[in-house]
Parts: C-alpha cells; structure tokens; sequence
C-alpha cells in the first residue's frame, strides 16, 4: 500500500496515527496538493490523503481510510464494531474533522497566493472561527475528567482529537484554546506522548 499526502495536512497525520497505531506497512508518497493534474489521475476529488492498494485501487477520505485501516490488523482496535460506544467514537470524529476542516478554510483564506489581500473575507475567517471555537467548547465538555475521549480506551477519537488540536498549533497559533480548556490541553499532551503522534508530528514554519 501507498499513502499521498502531505506532512502538514491534519487529515493526512490521521491516517499515519493509525497506520502507526495499528503497526501496518505502507509507503508514504509526498505530495504536493497543489498540483492537481497528478492527484486527479489517481482521485477525482482531488484531495489527500489517498490510499492506493497493492492492486492500483484508490481509496480516498479519511474517514473511509482509516476504517479499512482499522479491518485490516487486530492491534489496538480503535472504532468499536456496533452500537452507542461506535457512534460516540465516530461523533468525536465528525466532531473533530470539522475543526480541521474550518481550520484549513481560515489558513487559506489568510494565506492562498491566488488572492489578493482585499480580496480576503474577514467574515468568512470570522466564521469558521466560530465553527472552530464552538466545537472546542463541545469537545471540552464531552472530554470531561475521562481518561480518554471516550471513557477507559484510546479509540479513533482520540486520534482525531490529537490530530486536530496540534493542527489548530499550527495554523491558528494566536488562538487561546489552552486557558479556557484544561482538558483539552491534559489530552494533547498525554497524545503527544505516544510513539504514533510523535512519529508523524507536522514540520513547524
């Protein structure tokens, strides 16, 4: 298997938590998401990370990759197989996906050559930023006093979680998440302890 992406894309740092996680081999292929005509050969969407099977087959969205990921090996299991305790996990996903989502949005509308700086919306970074730091208040408050996103286990919501506020330290560094949510901040940093997020830590600008 070969994983595409890019080392700053939180979406792409998922799917290498997991791989890590989950001990799978794959070789990570660089990629530069800027260029199109070589992604929309093998993903018509376009985006990273995309996943190409040993067979040439894509498979594309996060979301998708890493519940195959998570088939593929018994080790560390990380989304539960049926009822309340998978929709709990895959509802910190949604969560946190959608904080990596606005966050993209905001960095690129600050920082994308293709436009000028009048050309930039205060109001749609505006917001996002709303999207970004009402979603925090709700994972604050589902995170609580547990030891982990979903109670006792390390699960793909912990992955997720990890991955998007270090993302957030990346792009948005002016933005104080860390004094209005303790608990966010206990659970980065028992997240940057594990072997998989330090492995697949973004290169700082």
């Amino acid at each position: 298997m070969k994983l595409l992406g890019s080392l700053t894309s939180p979406f792409v740092r998922k799917v290498r938590v997991v791989l890590a996680e989950k001990k799978l081999d794959c070789t990570f292929v660089p990629e530069d998401v800027w260029n199109e005509d070589k992604i929309l050969k093998i993903n018509p969407l376009g985006q990273v990370p995309c996943l190409v099977m040993e067979g040439g087959e894509a498979v594309f969205d996060s979301r998708v990759i890493v519940e195959y990921l998570d088939t593929l090996s018994p080790v560390g299991k990380l989304i539960p197989p049926s009822g309340r305790e998978r929709l709990e996990v895959r509802i910190f996903e949604a969560l946190c996906d959608g904080i990596m989502e606005a966050t993209v949005k905001v960095f690129l509308e600050k920082n994308w050559k293709g436009r000028t700086d009048a050309q930039r919306s205060p109001a749609w970074i505006e917001r996002q930023m709303g999207k970004i730091n009402a979603a925090l208040d709700m994972l604050a408050d589902r995170v609580g006093e547990r030891n982990w996103c979903t109670g006792q286990h390390f699960s793909m919501a912990d992955v997720t979680a990890g991955c998007a506020l270090d993302y957030l330290v990346l792009r948005c560094p002016d933005l104080d998440w860390r004094s209005r949510h303790p608990s966010l901040v206990r659970l980065q940093e028992k997240l940057s302890q594990r072997p998989s997020f330090q492995a697949t830590r973004p290169p700082q600008p």
